[in-house]
């Protein structure tokens, strides 16, 4: 692979329309613009790619629509150069590759999927040191694409994480497939746009040597509504990343916003990294979004080499979500260590009230994920005498008022006297 040359690069003025959310119009120098080629430009999410060209028209049918490119701006068109280059082909159904090793010799790609196909299969095979990407989907050939049992070798192990650029695998289609393989220090594993992916017993890790490191994400979720399973990995100085980047109107407008995700029984390691990373990190796109159905349960959270301050975050570089909506959030069974504030949902609470008082203010303390309300008490017990001020024990109960406090994230009690005492809460964000 060694006379093998440098990717196309062409850049281009484009219009783009949110009524049609996969085609750029209007497209300068569109004859010298490659099937396959990476799109980039402001608004465009990652692992954008244009699926055709249509020089008499002028334009592009892209991969995905773009997040916040509505207008006329320039983009750049990056064709990378693959062992496998399939884009020629208009389907491919049912094909299969196996033991076989891609040598990439950090200068070539792997494979490029065609624009459309079923069931493409790599399995028992190696992807050794692509220079940009692993697997390429630039239109649908995605389509219930299957890779098992297989090892994606980096040539950026000694580049700190953020800096790196290769992935190994992208999909726009539905029914994805990872099982059981082997990433080493890619910037991404791989990014998932279609429904119903399955992401199993994978081991991948992106660490470097920095200290306090910033890490990327190992796993990008494009799309809100994701309806995928991530179980039993191994996710190494890394984390997921849930957003809606693939939405051409990202601000919630109907629909069942973030929702269908279930994260279990993963083990999550991560060595000197800064503070504020966090294993599950959820990116909204655009305003009014909140969860309708997330699973995270009987994962494993460690920090070493010092502490993390939590394993669950909201960026929100665009937008926050709306944590006073949502349902369906099951946030239990985990273990922590070395993590400053683990989150449950549900949440006991423990509350000693050691002064006399008819309100009680329940405390969550952060440790309600995502920066969850009080929207809720499945239940509450005195687990001591409850004394009025005469200090004789009296039998009672309080109501609740839900969300309460700056942060919507206190509970209080409220008795028909001033009572001393302590309750046992269970407070839900869901």
């Amino acid at each position: 692979m060694g006379g093998l040359p440098d990717p196309d690069v062409v850049t281009s003025q484009a219009t783009y329309s949110t009524s049609a959310g996969r085609t750029l119009r209007n497209v300068s120098n569109a004859a010298n613009i490659q099937v396959g080629s990476l799109v980039t430009g402001n608004g465009v999410g990652r692992e954008v790619y244009v699926r055709s060209v249509d020089v008499a028209t002028q334009e592009l049918t892209l991969s995905q629509p773009l997040y916040d490119a509505a207008g006329t701006q320039n983009f750049t068109f990056t064709r990378f150069k693959y062992i496998l280059d399939f884009s020629g082909f208009s389907k491919i159904n049912a094909f299969s590759i196996s033991d076989v090793e891609l040598q990439c010799n950090s200068k070539a790609n792997g494979i490029l999927l065609s624009p459309s196909g079923v069931a493409f299969h790599l399995r028992d095979s190696f992807v050794t040191r692509p220079r940009h990407r692993g697997i390429t989907s630039c239109g649908e050939g995605c389509q219930g694409l299957l890779v098992d049992r297989c090892q994606f070798i980096t040539f950026e192990g000694g580049i700190r994480s953020q800096d790196r650029e290769s992935v190994a695998v992208n999909a726009n289609a539905n029914d994805l497939k990872l099982r059981n393989n082997r990433v080493s220090q890619f910037r991404h594993f791989a990014v998932v746009g279609g429904e119903n992916a399955m992401i199993t017993g994978n081991h991948f890790f992106q660490g470097d040597d920095e200290p306090n490191g910033v890490r990327t994400a190992g796993i990008v979720l494009a799309q809100g509504f994701i309806s995928a399973t991530i179980d039993g990995n191994y996710i190494d100085n890394c984390h997921i990343e849930w957003s809606n980047e693939y939405d051409s109107e990202p601000d919630f407008g109907g629909g069942f916003s973030f929702g269908s995700l279930s994260i279990t029984d993963n083990v999550f390691l991560s060595g000197d990294v800064a503070p504020w990373f966090s294993y599950i990190v959820i990116k909204p796109h655009g305003a009014g979004h909140y969860i309708t159905g997330m699973n995270v349960t009987g994962n494993k959270f460690r920090s070493i080499n010092g502490t993390m301050d939590r394993v669950d975050r909201v960026d929100t570089s665009f937008s926050d979500l709306d944590m006073s909506k949502g349902k369906n959030l099951l946030f239990t069974g985990n273990t922590f260590h070395n993590v400053v504030t683990p989150a449950h949902n549900p949440l006991r609470v423990e509350h000693d009230q050691n002064s006399h008082a008819s309100t009680w203010t329940v405390r969550t303390e952060g440790k309600l994920p995502f920066g969850g309300r009080c929207r809720g008490v499945d239940g509450l017990v005195a687990t001591s005498k409850l004394k009025n001020i005469a200090n004789v024990t009296v039998y009672d109960m309080p109501n609740v008022q839900l969300e309460q406090g700056s942060n919507g994230d206190e509970v209080d009690l409220r008795w028909a006297s001033s009572y001393s005492g302590e309750m046992t809460v269970v407070v839900r964000a869901d």
